[in-house]
């Protein structure tokens, strides 16, 4: 096949960003597409520990993986003990009180409020208040997904 210096020069954007690392077409379709999650058509999953409700899980076209769900713990309740792993996470307090600890460190958080953690810090949270309390968690980053 032989290409004019015209045809050339019409391609050598598009080579330009797949060499800087641009996603291709088929990456593109293989990431989360644009969507909506109406609350309560989330199915719930009951453990000994929390009630959960999975929101999405996948890759973003940028290539990062993501992970969002909702939790619900009881009184006195936490999901699991404090680990680490290398994705980061957000939580948004949706009700209730929880304590956030982070590398040995507390902070009480109430609705609206939001926590962050970064990739490999200990963490972990827990019910501080005398109601449920809820939460969305938003991770991204490697394991997310």
């Amino acid at each position: 096949m032989c290409l004019t210096r015209r045809e050339l020069c019409l391609l050598f954007p598009s080579v330009l960003l797949r060499l800087q690392g641009a996603p291709s077409v088929s990456e593109q379709q293989a990431s989360l597409p644009s969507a909506m999650y109406p609350f309560s058509k989330l199915a719930v999953h009951t453990s000994s520990t929390a009630a959960t409700r999975a929101v999405l899980k996948g890759k973003l076209v940028t290539g990062e993986s993501l992970e969002a769900h909702e939790t619900t713990l009881p009184p006195g309740g936490s999901p699991h003990p404090p680990h680490r792993h290398a994705h980061s996470e957000m939580w948004l307090i949706r009700e209730g009180t929880v304590d956030i600890t982070v590398n040995n460190n507390t902070t009480r958080l109430g609705p609206g409020s939001l926590g962050f953690v970064s990739s490999n810090d200990e963490h972990g949270i827990k019910n501080a208040g005398e109601t449920p309390a809820s939460y969305f968690v938003v991770a991204i980053g490697p394991g997310a997904s």
